[in-house]
């Protein structure tokens, strides 16, 4: 096996993904979240054949990691594409959470009326969270329901079961762990999901994917990299280089790249080398 191809599909998401296609029909409105680093990889393609005629809000969720020029251009391609409404969200901000809570209000107001039309009770309206794993599920539902009650964690997939959960009196929410589709064949798009950490570790390998990051960096966000890791610019940013930088030595004076690697993954995702889109909407021809 290559070393350096990313492997994954855990049987857990599989059986979650054919969970979620039996209990799509006692939802309303669906929350599809995405990760704004990288709104492109992380959007689900086929959640509209999923979820069928049912509205669906979209989340660029994240939108405090990454940078701010591209998160409106990203929201306004991906609502006229999926007609759908996008909010940017961090839910970090008290504002974003009632956003979330009006539009999914909004949305279920025709699905309220017909209940009514046809006789039935009253009920809570019943919304679903879905999305890759690691962009904000769990989290988006504890917001919601000022709790932490559903389980979450920094590893991607942490999310195993389905449960509802209340957010108010009007509305019920199913928590549903990430989907990932069953064969993985754009790398690309691969490696970008091990950046955000959308893929299990025993997935790839860390120094591949640390060394692909620092040359995507490179691209559109040198100035921040060179000025973390204290390079100056005439010197070249390697994966080996950062060791040496860092004093991460093994024995006969090798580079710890091992350790290197989690440093950097690690800094990226928590944002303290900076906040950055990794995906820019020219690179796949869209604008």
């Amino acid at each position: 096996m290559n070393s350096n191809f990313i492997h994954w599909y855990p049987g857990h998401i599989a059986k979650a993904q054919r969970q979620l296609k039996e209990k799509l029909n006692l939802t309303d409105v669906i929350i599809e979240v995405l990760d704004a680093r990288i709104p492109y990889s992380s959007w689900y393609k086929t959640t509209a054949d999923l979820c069928a005629n049912k509205p669906r809000l979209i989340l660029l969720n994240k939108s405090d990691l990454s940078d701010k020029n591209y998160n409106q251009i990203w929201a306004d391609y991906i609502q006229k594409k999926t007609l759908c409404e996008v909010l940017i969200t961090s839910l970090k901000n008290k504002n974003d959470i009632n956003k979330i809570i009006n539009k999914v209000t909004a949305l279920s107001k025709d699905i309220t009326q017909k209940r009514l039309e046809k006789g039935l009770l009253p009920r809570p309206v019943r919304t679903m969270v879905i999305g890759m794993p690691n962009v904000g599920k769990s989290s988006t539902i504890n917001k919601l329901t000022k709790s932490s009650k559903t389980k979450t964690g920094a590893r991607a997939g942490v999310t195993r079961t389905q449960q509802w959960v209340r957010i108010n009196d009007k509305i019920e929410l199913l928590d549903t762990p990430g989907i990932i589709p069953t064969v993985q064949n754009d790398q690309n798009q691969a490696i970008k999901l091990a950046y955000v950490n959308s893929v299990g570790e025993n997935a790839y390998n860390s120094e591949f994917v640390a060394e692909n990051l620092i040359e995507n960096l490179l691209k559109n966000y040198k100035k921040e990299l060179y000025s973390y890791y204290n390079f100056e610019l005439n010197e070249e940013i390697t994966l080996e280089a950062i060791s040496y930088k860092r004093n991460w030595i093994l024995k006969g004076n090798k580079p710890d790249l091992k350790r290197t690697s989690q440093y950097i993954l690690s800094a990226f995702r928590e944002g303290r080398i900076g906040k950055f889109t990794l995906e820019i909407p020219d690179d796949y021809g869209l604008i």
